[in-house]
């Protein structure tokens, strides 16, 4: 008959328990550590998701941010704004519109030659003498065609050049005399907005008679345009320290009135400057000459970007 085997001591079983429990630890350990929150704590050198590297990797340093382009280098190809649909095609891009204005002076001793300068194609202002039979005439031919009137209000000249004409500004007067003479110049001129002066290439260089004429062309809401026939004239200065609408000529179109070519000349030198400075003033004169060179360079102002207008519109 076989021997049964001892039994275990107590010891021996608690051993063999203490055995299990620590296989079982380390089965339930290394689960954690593959599947388990353990699984953070693993090795730097294994493989990870991109993902979970990127959450674990410290932020790196911003770079610094390359230079902006200029805006305009950006759009250096574009067409300009004012481009039209023929200029994004490859076309020519018209030129900006420049404005420019034409005052006629010595006008109001001819209906005549009144009514040839009001059938130019254009608005161009006239500037009519005072005193004269036609002048009330003239002024209000202007005003029914739409044209701006200028009272062209003689000034006392300097040498043997000049002509006495009727209410014409002297030094020697006394303001009273100069502030009557004003406004019987203004009532034969109806309807005129402003003045330029005729002549006057001494009467402007003085300044304290200026200061009577500029206070009293304020008192009665009108413009000044310096004709500057000096290049010492205080006229204009003047005209803006009484806080005027006011300007200075540009361009006399026809110093030499019976020259054709003198006169293209002179009105092209009114285009570029207009072009250059965006407004430009010219003055001129009712020769049949000039009469006829303005009506064919008007007829062209338009295709050059050249807008006619009324001079008060030049008027600060």
């Amino acid at each position: 008959m076989a021997k049964k085997l001892p039994a275990k001591k107590g010891k021996d079983s608690r051993f063999d328990r203490l055995i299990l429990v620590g296989i079982a630890v380390s089965i339930l350990v290394i689960a954690l550590a593959l599947w388990g929150p353990l699984r953070k704590f693993r090795s730097t050198g294994e493989k990870r998701p991109p993902a979970q590297q990127t959450r674990q990797q410290e932020p790196a340093p911003l770079a610094k941010p390359a230079p902006r382009k200029p805006a305009s280098s950006a759009i250096k190809n574009e067409p300009p704004k004012h481009a039209t649909g023929p200029a994004l095609l490859g076309g020519s891009v018209p030129e900006k519109t420049v404005q420019v204005s034409i005052v006629i002076d010595d006008l109001g001793t001819d209906v005549k030659l009144a009514r040839e300068v009001l059938a130019l194609p254009a608005k161009i202002t006239f500037a009519v003498m005072p005193g004269l039979t036609q002048s009330r005439k003239v002024a209000e031919l202007a005003k029914q065609g739409n044209r701006e009137v200028l009272i062209h209000l003689p000034m006392e000249y300097r040498g043997k050049n000049g002509k006495p004409a009727p209410g014409m500004l002297r030094s020697d007067m006394t303001p009273m005399e100069l502030l009557t003479t004003v406004s019987d110049d203004v009532e034969s001129v109806p309807g005129a907005i402003g003045i330029n002066n005729h002549e006057g290439s001494s009467l402007t260089e003085n300044k304290e008679a200026m200061n009577f004429l500029m206070a009293e062309l304020k008192a009665r809401n009108l413009m000044f345009l310096d004709s500057f026939t000096s290049a010492k004239s205080v006229a204009y200065a003047t005209a803006k320290e009484f806080g005027l609408k006011a300007a200075k000529r540009d361009v006399f179109l026809d110093n030499e009135g019976d020259n054709p070519a003198y006169i293209r000349k002179q009105l092209d030198e009114l285009a570029d400057l207009a072009r250059k400075n965006g407004k430009a003033i010219g003055i001129g004169h009712p020769h049949p000459v000039t009469i006829n060179e303005l009506r064919k360079w008007l007829s062209e102002a338009d295709k050059q970007g050249i807008e006619i207008v009324p001079v008060s519109k030049l008027m600060q």
